[in-house]
């Protein structure tokens, strides 16, 4: 019974985020395998975002949480969902087989065939391995005891969401207010887990971290989409895909469930990719979808709104193609120049000492990339893929991803150089967790512009008939 009443808390959110994708008619102008990987694997993170906030609509009301306050509202939407997209030809079960078939029985050459059951098959026993983990190992991480954990646990408890302040107001006596190491963060993740407790009937600290490993199973799934989705081969697309999944922190944030990392940047990378396809179709559905989760950042970590903004590099390229490159590497010189400035003086503006420092510690941070376990060959393949392939960068269709991919890691590199926050790279620890939000869509760059390089690459010559014997 367990069992299934935690597969029906995983599950809800998922299926209501694919229900709401298909009545909204997401994507357009796909095959039928392309969008049903488009939408099963962005439905989760969809799904998730709109039951936390009905969540939070319950809190406001003074509805406590339970099963008959939040599942039965949800379901009820996602069947009227699943009926509206079907009654207007947008839900096909036909489909859906077809697609689930075609995992198994892919219409490729007879070694492609292989070597993609191969990797399906190598896949799913890294899911279950890392379901595994999830079910043996209690609440384990610090961050997730001290700063998610503590507020999943006490809104459980009271079926509410109640304030968190920090230690000083509480020892003052804040009425009603709890006490954590991050009062302020976001209510995104411990709704998730409470939710998942709530469909349990019980709180269980390991059990609650299940949607990490449905977080990890959607990533892959909408990469693999988003890929195909630009014309990349079923294989290479699988590939990419894989390697997303295969990368160790990412899965270690699987196996040691708890952290936001990994669903902020599930979220942002998904946002970019929804954010790309608008700018290289225009299709205002993709545009909504993007909104949709760039708004979702700042809902699971606080830095997410710097994360979401840096998909505006994006947009004003392709809203100004024949200058947004130009006004882009101005700003991005200028800004270097300020930081530059600000890092050797001290100007009082409006009674405000501006000043930061600059105290990069490149050395931990190589060693982290290159050198380490962390990232597999990530960084090594990121760079091969920028020389090679930089022309193509700048180019359409990818000059879009390609400034917010820079964006994104010029937001890395500010916090690393310029912020107190360089000192966490003395234990590698906090840094790479940070970097975890760029990791995924660094992989799809890469995959899309080797696609776009195989594209201009000439065909092999093709070899002349010998003369015939008379």
């Amino acid at each position: 019974m367990e069992t299934l009443s935690l597969g029906f808390g995983v599950a809800l959110p998922w299926v209501l985020g694919i229900a709401a994708l298909y009545a909204f008619g997401w994507p357009r102008g796909e095959t039928h395998g392309v969008a049903i990987a488009l939408r099963v694997g962005f439905g989760y993170f969809v799904g998730a975002v709109l039951l936390t906030l009905w969540m939070r609509a319950l809190s406001v009301l003074g509805v406590a949480f339970g099963w008959i306050s939040i599942a039965l509202p949800l379901t009820a939407v996602t069947a009227g969902l699943c009926v509206y997209a079907a009654r207007s030809q947008r839900l096909s079960l036909n489909d859906a087989k077809n697609a689930v078939a075609s995992l198994w029985n892919p219409a490729l050459p007879r070694w492609q065939r292989f070597v993609w059951i191969a990797l399906v098959a190598w896949l799913a026993v890294r899911f279950a391995l890392l379901a595994a983990e999830v079910a043996w190992r209690p609440l384990y991480p610090w961050d997730a005891w001290v700063q998610w954990a503590t507020k999943a646990r006490v809104w459980y408890e009271l079926g509410r969401i109640v304030p968190f302040v920090r230690a000083d107001e509480w020892l003052a006596g804040a009425p009603g207010a709890y006490f954590d190491a991050s009062p302020n963060y976001p209510a995104t993740i411990p709704l998730l887990q409470v939710w998942t407790c709530v469909a349990l009937g019980h709180w269980d600290d390991s059990a609650m971290n299940w949607p990490w490993l449905a977080m990890l199973v959607s990533l892959t799934l909408a990469l693999y989409g988003a890929l195909r989705g630009e014309g990349v081969a079923p294989l290479v697309a699988l590939f990419g895909a894989y390697f997303v999944a295969s990368l160790p922190l990412l899965d270690v944030h699987v196996a040691l469930a708890g952290y936001a990392d990994l669903p902020m940047g599930a979220v942002y990378t998904l946002a970019a990719l929804a954010t790309y396809r608008w700018c290289v179709r225009r299709d205002a559905r993709d545009g909504a979808v993007a909104l949709f989760l760039a708004l979702a950042c700042p809902l699971i970590k606080a830095p997410g709104w710097v994360w979401a903004l840096t998909l505006l590099p994006g947009v004003v390229i392709v809203l100004m193609p024949r200058r947004g490159l130009r006004i882009l590497g101005i700003g991005a010189a200028l800004a270097v120049v300020v930081l530059l400035v600000l890092a050797r003086t001290e100007p009082l503006v409006l009674g405000y000492r501006l000043h930061l420092n600059f105290a990069p510690a490149w050395g931990q941070l190589v060693k982290s990339y290159f050198l380490m376990g962390n990232w597999n060959l990530l960084w090594y393949g990121f760079v091969v893929v920028v020389v090679v392939g930089a022309r193509r960068l700048l180019e359409p269709p990818l000059a879009p991803l390609t400034a917010i991919t820079a964006a994104g890691l010029a937001f890395l590199l500010f916090v690393f150089a310029f912020t107190d926050a360089g000192v966490w790279l003395a234990d590698l620890t906090t840094a790479n967790r940070a970097t975890l939000h760029l990791a995924p869509l660094l992989v799809a760059l890469g995959v899309l512009t080797w696609h776009r390089l195989m594209l201009s690459s000439p065909p092999p010559p093709v070899a002349a008939a010998e003369p015939r014997a008379a």
